[in-house]
């Protein structure tokens, strides 16, 4: 008979068994007949050498942590389907846009670039936007952001690129964060980089959730027909939901408020069925278009605006399963821009070109073998086989005496005709000629133009918040030249950007840059605002309601329904998180007021009892709750016992605040026009 052991944890007869679940055992299956002591030379004597349960325990626990990703290291993922909408098999032989109503199963994995794997969600960074496609033809890794430039022209800069934003080398800080020396020395020292600071600067590297971002392929590509005919294609992803930004300031106080904030409105979304969609499109052009334009399609630091080359919507994507576990899945997820699949094929790209080697390269430093593609996550649902059958951590038994090809000895070597299936990959034929030089072409040369339209592109309020972005960052930064020599470029990208950020640092204004290639005054794009492109909706949306002792329940009834119909969701709060007694009710809140800040919802509500506003008007966590709601330009709506919390916070009814039978339409928007009486921007 089997003898139980004390338990620590209970002061009781312990048992090997989980809650619920199986009898504990090693990884070779051994059960466990004491999982809470060591094994001991007597009850108060040393541990044994022998304990292997103990050892093996220990073992896996200080190898738990691989190496995290130099960049992107801190992502949230989920599982989901992609529903090819509009079949183009005119243009590519990929089987997945081959039918209507295809499906093919995806995971998708957003990040930040600059922060650690422990680092928050919400700082200003460029997002990663990295699909897996599972197809019928192998895996198709489509490795993007969202935004659809990148700060260089040439993989050979990546490394001092990423060098640059990390922390810095002698101190090792600022963590997630580009407002420093180094990062704004090399962007001053390499102006190609323009286009994708001002992205960057402006609201788009502060999305209010990864369901309302968009994404992109970044580079050209090439689609591939049946005939081998090739075109240029760029990949969009767009939001159901529409795009959506923080405020900076928001964002700054999210970052204490919640960490996790962009992982867990993601986890939460589809724990709750409300799946994130996105459409798919495609910019399609051929080479007479790309010969039109007064920039190069290869160069990874410029777009083509839709008014040039319209979308054309292909599928649906939607994320509708959370990863059952953050490190099988999330951590152990390898994507590779090598891995595309016949119907698609690279272009001469420069960036695209070294992405191709570094992205396999780095998979065997982080998951310690080349057989990494076995790992569930990555592997690929269709047939695969080759003759690379050996390496770490090989954990298939391949069969037959030859691993080489051809061969006559096995079934599988001994076909001698074509040794390519009539459905594989085929690189797409190009004529190549030139000298092997060290060169950039001068088509690369233009640093300025499309930055220029990106500004012209926005709302004056959009201007603003970029003017006041660069004041803030150039601002952590300590070396004058380095913050001259940045503001001598904005003025080529616009003199009106150049002053605005010179006063907001004090600074006279400098002498402007000189350019290689003059810049052009390139037709705006509406396409490129957030601003412009709003959706008017609840859908997707968190309102926060405050309550405590005694509101009138029907009241909370009838508002929680009303968002609730259009798609939204109410979160309760109260200044205590146990069950309230309500007028014609009671009610248990889903948070606590000091842990629930406005920063965490999209528009606020109040109703409360005169009695109880009264006593929350002199919490500050009450006034805060309403001042940082207006401050960030969000709807408010109040009943009017309520009225008191606002007086004392300075607040009055007008546009955005009112009853809060009236907020599911005042939520639908944020108010711009709120801002210049709320904080000075550039």
């Amino acid at each position: 008979m089997a003898r139980k052991s004390y338990d620590s944890t209970t002061g009781n007869a312990g048992e090997t068994q989980q809650r619920g679940g199986a009898v504990l055992t090693t990884n070779h299956g051994i059960p466990f007949s004491d999982n809470q002591n060591s094994l001991r030379a007597g009850a108060r004597g040393p541990t044994l050498l022998e304990d292997f349960l103990l050892r093996e325990k220990i073992f896996h626990f200080d190898h738990e942590r691989i190496p995290e990703r130099i960049v992107h290291a801190r992502g949230s993922a989920a599982h989901g389907v992609f529903t090819c909408t509009d079949p183009i098999p005119g243009l590519t032989r990929a089987s997945l846009f081959a039918e209507k109503g295809k499906q093919t199963p995806v995971f998708v994995r957003f990040s930040t670039v600059a922060g650690g794997a422990g680092s928050v969600d919400t700082p200003r960074d460029v997002r990663g936007f990295a699909v897996k496609f599972y197809t019928d033809q192998g895996n198709w890794d489509l490795v993007g952001n969202n935004i659809p430039v990148f700060f260089i022209q040439d993989a050979i800069k990546f490394p001092d690129l990423v060098h640059s934003v990390k922390m810095e080398a002698d101190r090792g800080y600022p963590q997630a964060a580009s407002a420093h020396d180094t990062f704004w020395d090399f962007v001053s020292l390499m102006p190609e980089s323009l286009h994708t600071v001002i992205w960057a600067m402006s609201d788009r590297a502060i999305p209010r959730s990864l369901r309302m971002m968009e994404g992109f392929g970044v580079h050209t590509f090439k689609f591939v027909n049946e005939t081998g005919e090739a075109s240029f294609v760029k990949f969009h992803w767009r939001p159901v939901l529409g795009m959506q930004s923080l405020i900076w300031d928001e964002s700054a106080k999210l970052q204490g408020a919640d960490n996790d904030y962009h992982r867990r409105d993601l986890f939460e979304a589809i724990a709750a069925g409300d799946f994130p969609e996105w459409d798919f499109a495609v910019q399609v052009f051929d080479q007479a278009l790309a010969d039109s334009l007064p920039y190069d399609v290869l160069d990874p630091t410029k777009i083509i605006p839709e008014e040039i080359v319209p979308l054309r919507v292909i599928g649906r994507m939607v994320l509708n399963r959370n990863p059952d576990n953050h490190f099988a899945e999330n951590e152990q997820a390898a994507f590779l821009p090598s891995n595309i699949v016949p119907g698609i094929d690279f272009s001469d790209d420069p960036l695209l070109q070294g992405r191709l080697f570094s992205y396999l390269d780095t998979q065997k430093s982080r998951l310690g073998t080349t057989n990494f593609h076995q790992i569930p996550v990555n592997a690929p649902k269709c047939p695969y086989a080759n003759m690379m059958r050996d390496g770490l951590m090989q954990t298939q038994v391949p069969k037959g005496r030859a691993n080489y090809e051809p061969n006559s000895l096995d079934q599988a070597g001994e076909d001698p005709g074509p040794r390519a299936s009539a459905s594989g990959f085929v690189t797409a034929p190009q004529e190549v000629a030139g000298d092997k030089l060290r060169i950039r072409s001068e088509t690369f040369g233009d640093h300025y133009s499309q930055p220029r339209m990106y500004w012209r592109s926005m709302t004056e309020n959009e201007q603003a918040h970029i003017a006041s972005a660069f004041v803030f960052e150039l601002s952590k930064v300590g070396l004058g030249h380095v913050r001259e020599r940045v503001v001598s470029h904005l003025r080529v990208i616009e003199e009106d950007l150049g002053q605005r950020v010179a006063d907001g640092l004090g600074i006279a204004l400098p002498e402007p840059a000189s350019p290689f290639r003059a810049p052009l005054d390139l037709a705006p794009s509406d396409a490129l605002s957030i601003q412009k492109n709003w959706h008017e909706t609840l859908k997707g949306r968190k309102v926060g309601l405050l309550i405590a002792e005694g509101s009138d329940k029907a009241g909370i009834d009838k508002l929680t329904s009303a968002i609730e119909a259009e798609g939204g969701t109410v979160f309760t709060i109260a200044p205590k998180v146990g069950p309230l007694k309500l007028k014609g009710g009671t009610l248990t809140p889903d948070g606590q007021l000091a842990g629930s800040p406005s920063v965490l919802f999209d528009a606020v509500a109040m109703i409360l009892m005169p009695d109880q506003a009264e006593k929350l008007a002199r919490d500050s966590a009450a006034i805060g709750f309403v001042m940082d709601a207006f401050a960030h330009l969000k709807a408010i709506g109040h009943c009017k016992g309520s009225a008191v919390i606002l007086a004392r916070a300075g607040i009055e009814d007008g546009e955005g605040v009112g009853p809060w039978e009236d907020l599911p339409d005042m939520a639908r928007r944020r108010y711009w026009a709120r801002e210049a009486g709320v904080r000075d921007l550039a």
